[in-house]
């Protein structure tokens, strides 16, 4: 059993701070599971659905499902080893309380496999350690809702999702939707939230505990299949478990993050909603399973991407699960936002935008793919390949929104370019590997011209850099770092090195955090600022072990670790003040980065394959 300090219960403005909860899902859908015991996060049966809770918010407003003790005063939270299975242990004034949750997996699950695994249920068990307490039952979906008794417990019928059929049951008689449960001294509670179309609502055939078992059993299994004997094992793992619960089994596709809204500075307006599939994103997160022996995820995200493309008949910046772009983004009249962090958003309009490295980003996840697995495509895969390939060559030089999504007048970035290059070179290097149709002698003439052009116009004398945009004037920007990552620049051309000199110096924050860019510089459209980005600082890392700077990078990896504390879940960004966490969590980019770092450091040797 893991020993592990109880910290205090403080709350900021109302709220919890981010990093004080932990994730759950079943590949489906998912919660975040407060260190106080509450349910302050819940989207099912689909990461996109409605929330049913969402206190997260908005503490009065947000709706919350909360099966704890009262008085809550000190609290620690991780996960059983090897499976998404997390334990939250509570100390009140008079009692000890250990809390453990799930979202349940149905019998006889392969988490490997693109089919639905969920049992649609969430289960919590309550063990009383020691003492006597009082656990309140209060279940207040997002929006209101009314409740029938049935023989097994409570059917809750919720405004905002009528549709949706959601019923709780119990070891202990539940009077309604607030229960007070007296415990004491080995007493033991258990709860079950199901959820499914009404008329598929049916009773539990097996017991709350039989489910837990069984997918603590499940996740057991899907871990052994990781490959990686490196640094950081236990961190490792939990990265993977993480991104696993990003991917939408059913169709092969992996959310951005699993919650809406929360702010990249506190009170400020940059609070998206990232319950989406971007195409690089997603990209980035099935390669990093692929680097770790997960190369069935890997396949499936290039047949969901490629039938996505093909349904809206253009390679959009992001999708929907069942791969259509997203309605437009809306602002909720109703809740405050965290930490009155305003607005609250749902809907994204970057799906309305145009984001030209999209091409390399799917023609690479297909080249990582073939090279990894040794796999080929049919006339028709390749046909849409071929046309993203075709496209790059034809935008690569026309101004985008970029890979950060500026919501300001296009401009010709760096990395917009960079990632046409990638397209029509993986694009060439897969019809000469499998045999294919296409212009491949123009394809690499072109991807060669890119190579040069990117090394003497996004280079400025001045900063002693590449920088943000193709030509003078543009700012420093940290996307400039991947650049060796996807193989378009060597991390030890001096010019490169430069840059990563430069980036650290003028963006970095101190003790390994680093901005994306300046927006007093580099004008994104939006006002004031934003926290420090993870995944900068994991494209820093790779590039010091490129250069052959092995123990920088082995210090600064470690650092990097130690900010997902027992958990091991990172935000999208960090507050350089404070050590908060900001932005939407957890972040599909941030573990993405910190596998990455792990494997590259694991071979100490880097080869050609060492990148995203």
């Amino acid at each position: 059993m893991p020993d592990h300090d109880l910290q205090p219960i403080e709350h900021l403005d109302g709220y919890l701070p981010i990093e004080r909860h932990a994730l759950i899902g079943d590949c489906a859908g998912s919660a975040l599971v407060a260190a106080d015991g509450t349910i302050s996060w819940m989207c099912v049966p689909r990461f996109d659905s409605e929330p049913l809770a969402a206190s997260l918010l908005d503490r009065d407003r947000g709706g919350c499902l909360r099966i704890a003790p009262r008085g809550v005063r000190a609290a620690a939270q991780w996960y059983r080893d090897h499976s998404a299975v997390v334990v939250t242990e509570i100390r009140t004034a008079d009692a000890t309380l250990r809390l453990t949750d799930c979202f349940a997996f149905e019998a006889g699950a392969d988490l490997h496999e693109t089919v639905r695994h969920t049992d649609g249920a969430f289960i919590r068990h309550i063990e009383v350690l020691d003492g006597e307490a009082e656990v309140a039952v209060d279940i207040e979906p997002r929006g209101g809702a009314s409740f029938d008794r049935t023989d097994a417990g409570l059917a809750v019928h919720w405004a905002l999702r009528p549709d949706l059929g959601l019923h709780v049951d119990a070891n202990r008689r539940l009077d309604g939707p607030h229960t007070t449960l007296p415990v004491r001294t080995g007493d033991e509670l258990w709860f079950r939230l199901q959820w499914c179309e009404p008329d598929q609502m049916r009773h539990p055939t097996d017991e709350p505990s039989d489910a837990l078992q069984r997918t603590e059993a499940i996740w057991r299994d899907w871990c052994r299949s990781i490959e990686y004997d490196g640094p950081a094992r236990a961190t490792v793992e939990r990265s993977a478990i993480t991104l696993k619960l990003l991917d939408h089994a059913e169709s092969g596709a992996m959310v951005a993050a699993p919650t809406s809204s929360l702010p990249e500075t506190l009170g400020g307006v940059r609070n998206w909603d990232y319950r989406y599939v971007w195409i690089r994103d997603a990209a980035f997160g099935v390669h990093a399973l692929g680097r770790i022996g997960m190369e069935r995820e890997a396949l499936d995200y290039v047949y969901w991407v490629l039938c996505a493309v093909e349904r809206a008949g253009r390679a959009a910046v992001l999708y929907d699960l069942d791969g259509n772009v997203p309605t437009d983004e809306r602002e909720d009249p109703v809740l405050e936002g965290y930490r009155g962090s305003s607005p609250v958003r749902w809907g994204n309009d970057a799906a309305n935008q145009h984001q030209n490295d999209a091409y390399g980003e799917i023609v690479d996840s297909a080249w990582q793919w073939v090279a990894a697995a040794d796999g080929s495509f049919g006339t028709e895969r390749w046909s849409a390949i071929r046309g993203l390939v075709e496209r790059a060559a034809e935008m690569w030089d026309r101004p985008d929104h970029g890979i950060w999504e500026i919501r300001a007048p296009d401009r010709l970035f760096t990395y917009s370019v960079a990632m046409c290059e990638v397209a029509l070179d993986r694009g060439s290097r897969l019809a000469r590997r499998l045999g294919l149709p296409g212009d491949i002698n123009r394809w690499e003439a072109l991807a060669r011209h890119l190579r040069t052009l990117i090394l003497t116009d996004a280079w400025d004398d001045d900063q002693g850099a590449l920088t943000e945009t193709m030509g003078p004037g543009g700012g420093l920007d940290a996307s400039v770092l991947a650049l060796p990552l996807r193989e378009v620049v060597p991390a030890d051309h001096p010019r490169m090195i430069a840059t990563c000199e430069a980036v650290v110096r003028e963006l970095g924050s101190g003790e390994g955090l680093i901005h994306r860019y300046d927006p007093e510089v580099s004008d994104d459209g939006l006002p004031g600022e934003e926290g420090a980005f993870l995944l900068c600082t994991s494209w820093w890392i790779d590039n010091l072990i490129l250069q052959g700077r092995h123990d920088e990078a082995a210090e600064e990896f470690e650092r990097l670790c130690a900010r997902g504390g027992t958990l091991g879940l990172l935000p999208e960004q960090i507050d350089p003040a404070t050590g908060g966490f900001l932005g939407n969590y957890p972040q599909a980019f941030s573990h993405v980065g910190l596998l990455s770092n792990a494997v590259m450091l694991s071979r100490h040797q880097p080869t050609p394959s060492d990148r995203w």
